[in-house]
């Protein structure tokens, strides 16, 4: 019940605040309309092998790196929660449900408009499973990136140092997706392993790259030449597993999901029992060098435990 009325509260919230995702829809629109100009119907010449990577990349890429626009409106969410959560009128797991859910619909509709324009502009792979795929991939990836946003949210509640770290997360993920360096020449200590399979770019471009070249031909540099498989393409100038199917990138970007909002939950928990103790903590032991008889000295009342909103929750009268 507690989730649910949350969800409908922040639905209406979302629906109302035109900077939420309103004005994003418009700008997603607008900036998939140029794509969609700029590689209108790429076909299959030779030129095209790299102009439709290129454009996944900056989908995938650029396109999903401006959701952090919608920090501010986390970082108010986050205050929000954090006066009625002292007030004791829900529980963490109710608030990450309900704001999960209730971002969901803008969500699909931001993810689905863009990509649909910015499909058939374009004019790749034809096929209703192609085109099921990308929207479902632009979808997960716009996800994450609210996911990740929301937990840097729960650790910096400034929202200019907000968007800075989260910008420099996205950044550093960019870069080893395997499209400004290929997936064999990222240095493999640290950026190869870990870092590019930690980025969901790696995860959506290498799904992305299959569902778009694979049973495709490409001319060749010379019309003489025989024509060139999008598998080929995939395995020898991409450096992509072949093998792995598509929708199991698909997968682990879904899987990223719930992890970012896991650790969502678990940085909320840290933020009401850890933080207290240790703000505590430090507390009593200023007050000990301040006086100078740190085996001596009694504390006051307040300061013999440390505040915990837990506690102060679960200690509240329920009646008056």
């Amino acid at each position: 019940m507690q989730a649910f009325t949350l969800t409908k509260r922040s639905f209406m919230n979302m629906s109302r605040d035109f900077g939420y995702y309103w004005l994003r829809l418009v700008i997603y629109i607008v900036v998939t309309i140029c794509i969609g100009t700029i590689y209108l119907n790429v076909g299959t010449g030779y030129s095209s092998i790299l102009a439709r990577g290129s454009c996944a990349s900056f989908v995938f890429g650029f396109v999903t790196f401006m959701s952090i626009g919608g920090f501010p409106s986390f970082v108010e969410e986050m205050k929000v929660f954090q006066r009625e959560r002292l007030n004791g009128h829900y529980g963490v797991a109710a608030f990450v449900i309900s704001n999960t859910l209730s971002a969901m619909p803008f969500l699909i509709m931001i993810t689905f408009i863009s990509g649909t324009v910015c499909y058939f502009m374009v004019n790749l792979h034809p096929g209703f499973d192609h085109y099921l795929f990308f929207v479902l991939c632009l979808y997960a990836s716009v996800t994450v990136v609210e996911s990740l946003m929301m937990v840097i949210a729960s650790i910096v509640p400034n929202f200019l140092m907000g968007i800075i770290i989260g910008a420099g997360i996205q950044g550093i993920f960019m870069l080893v997706s395997g499209y400004f360096r290929l997936p064999n020449d990222i240095p493999k200590p640290v950026w190869r392993y870990p870092m590019s399979y930690i980025s969901f770019h790696f995860w959506a471009l290498q799904g992305q790259y299959q569902n778009d070249l694979k049973g495709l031909l490409f001319d060749n540099q010379s019309p003489d030449l025989p024509k060139i498989s999008g598998e080929y393409i995939l395995e020898y100038i991409f450096q992509i597993d072949v093998h792995r199917s598509k929708w199991i990138d698909l997968s682990v970007i879904f899987s990223m999901i719930v992890i970012y909002r896991i650790i969502f939950f678990i940085m909320i928990k840290i933020s009401e029992d850890v933080t207290p103790w240790i703000r505590g903590y430090i507390a009593r032991r200023r007050m000990q060098q301040k006086n100078g008889t740190q085996n001596t000295t009694v504390a006051p009342d307040g300061l013999i435990h440390s505040p915990s909103l837990r506690n102060y929750v679960a200690g509240r009268p329920t009646g008056r």
